[in-house]
């Protein structure tokens, strides 16, 4: 049991889940005894219902290891997405040149800008749009039949990449 004049030293808040260092001093033997890793519980921990634990908090908040290694989750986008996506880049830069090249042919006269506005409108049917959304369609009705699919019960697809990542293998 502590004491108002019982303290604990411990190490600063770090992110190093595995090392923990630290004294406890009571009051009336003055002894510090040593804490390590060993005498550390972790957040939810369950104790038996057989035992007993007498516990004290050190650090809270951002402060926990939990919050400390934290990471930023990373978007996950499928390579799919990702070649369509640069695929859609390079038909842009194409349809722009081709529509430079066509108004120099023309030669810069009158309101050129105005035509190379139109010829670009013209040739923005290049870029396939509807193919993006169609594809997107297509990965939910796979993911919706991956987890409704009878011989994989019990199947669940947190991301509609699976069936992509799955024919990639």
């Amino acid at each position: 049991m502590m004491f108002q004049d019982d303290h604990i030293l411990a190490m600063a808040p770090n992110d190093q889940i595995y090392d923990f260092k630290g004294k406890f001093v009571d009051k009336f033997s003055e002894r510090p005894v040593g804490l390590s890793v060993e005498n550390t519980a972790w957040a939810n921990t369950v104790v038996a219902s057989a035992g007993y634990m007498l516990g004290i908090v050190i650090n809270t908040g951002k402060e926990t290891r939990m919050s400390m290694n934290m990471k930023v989750p990373r978007q996950k986008t499928g390579k799919v997405d990702l070649e369509i996506n640069w695929l859609t880049k390079v038909l842009f830069v194409n349809m722009l040149i081709l529509a430079m090249v066509i108004i120099s042919a023309e030669g810069f006269v009158g309101e050129w800008y105005l035509k190379y506005f139109k010829i670009v409108l013209i040739l923005s049917s290049i870029i396939p749009i509807s193919m993006k959304i169609s594809l997107d369609f297509a990965k939910v009705y796979y993911s919706y039949s991956i987890s409704t699919d009878a011989d994989i019960a019990g199947c669940i697809p947190r991301t509609t990449t699976i069936p992509e990542e799955l024919g990639r293998i």
